[in-house]
């Protein structure tokens, strides 16, 4: 039986068939796993060989499974990776209910672990998908072999004056309002725009990098939930970054159990390079990686120095994990160490 015969599970060919042509990346599959009120789209990767353990990757605001592609091929050797669209994003329809708070997403990523039974996995996540991630991590333990977080969405004292306009979506009816105010601009300039936000270095995206991001934007802005799921999980961040007690996100970063790698880009205009030390002082005994010359996408940017860092993690914490920290996989031209 195939993965897409599994019940609760309907062939990607059936789920996508009715929303335009879907890029899936020599050597992907995508598929939908529909859970009660939810719907998934996952991404994933067979392993190089059997027996490898399982890991999850999830993205961030306005991202999608996608983003982790590049860190997936180059972990093939090392787990069995498996990357999720949130719910509204990718090619996950919205959730029923409309909750885009960090502990609805959580909630969702826990339903797709426990309905799989893939857990424990391996949990990366990067921007929102790393606070939604260290929820993960901090409520369901069992779930979790180790953490990677790629500029978690942690709060912030004082957030860069670069990551207002996004945060000024949380605020009621501005996500329509944006849409309206940019609705002149093309799907190939709202695409520059975020590679220039999210990037140290844009000229980083590849031309056929660029082309799939602009022909995935054209999609995105034609979905009629688009705005409503981007201001709603803008407002789930800054609501999140509000919570006090034991839901606020650094009281549960400190209450993560699972070996943790930090990862953080010296040019990130989202999540501040300073956070860096703090969360590395949250997260019990974690290891801490900082990339002076990467944005807020290390893991697309430099994924080979990325995960050359997760393989030696996991061979120091995982007694499953393979021994591949001098594995070649696909090398970056530099390293943005600086």
């Amino acid at each position: 039986m195939s993965s897409t015969e599994l019940p609760g599970v309907r062939s990607a060919s059936e789920a996508f068939s009715q929303v335009g042509a879907v890029h899936v990346a020599e050597g992907e599959h995508l598929r939908l796993a529909v859970l009660p009120g939810l719907e998934l789209a996952v991404r994933s990767r067979p392993p190089l060989r059997t027996g490898l353990p399982p890991a999850l990757f999830v993205h961030g605001l306005g991202g999608s499974s996608t983003n982790w592609t590049d860190l997936m091929a180059q972990l093939e050797d090392s787990v069995d990776g498996e990357a999720l669209d949130l719910p509204g994003f990718g090619w996950s329809p919205p959730p029923a209910d409309r909750d885009y708070s960090v502990t609805a997403l959580a909630r969702a990523v826990i339903r797709h672990l426990d309905a799989a039974g893939r857990g424990p996995v391996h949990l990366f996540g990067n921007s929102l998908g790393g606070a939604v991630s260290t929820r993960v991590a901090a409520v369901r333990p069992d779930l979790v072999r180790t953490l990677t977080l790629v500029s978690p969405a942690l709060p912030e004292l004082r957030v860069q004056k670069s990551a207002v306009p996004t945060a000024l979506l949380a605020v009621p009816g501005m996500g329509p309002l944006v849409g309206r105010l940019t609705r002149g601009l093309s799907a190939e300039e709202r695409t520059r725009g975020v590679t220039a936000l999210c990037y140290g270095d844009p000229s980083r995206v590849t031309p056929e990098g660029f082309a799939h991001a602009v022909a995935e934007m054209e999609r995105r802005m034609a979905l009629p939930y688009f705005w409503d799921a981007m201001a709603r999980s803008s407002r789930g961040i800054v609501d999140a970054y509000t919570l006090g007690g034991q839901h606020g996100l650094w009281r549960q970063a400190q209450r993560v159990l699972a070996p943790t790698l930090l990862v953080y880009g010296g040019r990130d205009q989202l999540v501040s390079y300073r956070m860096a030390r703090k969360a590395a002082a949250a997260f019990r005994g974690s290891r801490l990686l900082t990339l002076p010359e990467a944005g807020h996408v290390a893991m697309m940017e430099y994924p080979g120095v990325v995960a050359q860092a997760v393989r030696e993690l996991l061979y120091d914490t995982d007694p499953d994990a393979p021994d591949t920290r001098d594995a070649p996989g696909i090398r970056d031209t530099e390293d943005g160490r600086g």
